[in-house]
């Protein structure tokens, strides 16, 4: 069922403290961690605690987690001391975009120059 933890699902297992994570930040509604691969100094990852499968579902469903999301991305910035100096958000939806993880999430990237368009 939508919004329900799947038991497949790598990031629904980090919610669940079920496998480590680099935890940053976390709310009633959201998770912030570090990623695993970092394409810049900070990349964190903020995802809901609910599972949809991509950022459109989620907006769709419940909106107000994915403000939760976007709200948490400064927070993230702004602890990571890269507020100022500019940053991304990124929510990459469906394989051919780059989504490997079918959990919403978004990427906070900063500390380096982000050229456009990204890659």
């Amino acid at each position: 069922m939508a919004g329900e933890p799947q038991a497949d699902c790598l990031f629904c297992k980090i919610v669940a403290k079920e496998v480590p994570a680099t935890i940053v930040r976390e709310t009633d509604t959201t998770v912030a961690f570090r990623d695993i691969n970092p394409q810049a100094p900070t990349h964190v990852l903020v995802i809901p605690k609910v599972h949809y499968p991509d950022a459109a579902s989620l907006a769709a469903a419940e909106p107000q987690v994915i403000a939760d999301i976007l709200r948490e991305s400064r927070e993230v910035a702004a602890e990571d001391k890269v507020e100022d100096r500019g940053y991304r958000v990124v929510f990459n939806t469906g394989a051919g975009a780059g989504q490997t993880v079918f959990h919403a999430h978004l990427h906070v990237l900063g500390g380096r120059g982000l050229q456009w368009p990204p890659g």
